[in-house]
């Protein structure tokens, strides 16, 4: 009797057809973006004798630091393994968009590790509602603890989020290994094993991606402090509680953490800190109109 694994599973065949159809359209956006790209845009010569249009896959194999060979297996569709890190660097050399490089991804059938500098869900409408929150300071994360987006208030609360580079613009990171963030949190050791306890119980749905292979390597490579506590192998759900800074303008505050889901539980969430008492508004207010004196925030 046929069952309904059976009935409903993938013929070995299709598979094998689908990737072989995902591996051809590969090599011919690689061909494609190689042969749009002049050897001045990447800082190579053009020299006397160049018959080829645009760059030569020698040319871009040096500029990835891959082998000429593997790069040409690459662009005849063979049936070869990709990293990740050699598909960072080929988007790299090819000078791809946040779309290009996406698409780029997408055909390896592979996750980009790298933080995104630019979140679909940051739509313009959120990006308004960070900034009518203000003075409230506010946020929007994904489950990585990548800081996405943030509005004035938020920008200053911490540290100076605006003078991060994006890739270290990870709540993680700056608790374990940024002075200025890290001297704002008042109560800092129970504030790091809190979000790692999340971050582990958030973890075991993502145990083979490789973005969060690499934050955590990252982590465990830059902090003692975060091996010692991720050790415990502590595990915590998501939920809001009060919290204490000590800002370098207005000085104490507290207020309350809530987040507010913009999407599936394990998506992306607005965070909020509304102030606990009048105090703690007061200041936030005064550190608003301290941000509005400065450059608007990037936009992570």
């Amino acid at each position: 009797m046929t069952t309904m694994a059976q009935e409903t599973a993938v013929p070995p065949t299709a598979s094998a057809s689908l990737s072989a159809i995902r591996r051809h359209e590969l090599a011919a956006f690689l061909r494609h973006r190689r042969e749009h790209l002049t050897p001045e845009q990447v800082g190579l010569p053009r020299g006397r004798r160049r018959r080829t249009p645009g760059l030569r896959r020698e040319e871009v194999a040096q500029l990835s630091a891959v082998g000429v060979t593997w790069y040409t297996w690459l662009e005849q569709a063979r049936d070869i393994q990709v990293s990740v890190q050699v598909l960072d660097a080929l988007a790299r050399a090819l000078l791809l968009d946040p779309s290009e490089r996406s698409h780029l991804f997408q055909l390896a059938g592979a996750v980009d590790p790298t933080p995104a500098t630019a979140c679909p869900s940051i739509t313009p409408a959120i990006q308004q509602v960070l900034e009518q929150l203000d003075p409230v300071p506010a946020c929007v994360q994904n489950s990585r603890y990548d800081i996405l987006a943030y509005n004035r208030t938020y920008g200053l609360l911490l540290c100076d989020l605006d003078a991060v580079p994006p890739e270290d613009r990870n709540s993680m990171i700056l608790s374990y290994t940024n002075d200025e963030w890290r001297s704002s949190i008042i109560h800092l050791q129970e504030a790091q094993r809190l979000m790692a306890a999340r971050f582990r119980a958030i973890m075991a749905g993502h145990l083979a991606e490789p973005g969060w292979k690499m934050l955590l390597k990252r982590l465990r490579t830059e902090s003692a402090e975060f091996r010692e506590v991720w050790d415990r192998h502590e595990v915590i759900e998501p939920r809001g509680r009060r919290k204490e800074f000590m800002n370098r303008y207005v000085g104490h505050v507290c207020v309350d953490h809530t987040d507010l889901w913009l999407g599936p539980e394990a998506g992306p969430r607005m965070v909020t800190y509304a102030p606990a008492d009048e105090e703690s508004r007061r200041r936030l207010e005064r550190l608003h109109a301290i941000a509005l004196k400065r450059k608007p925030p990037a936009r992570a």
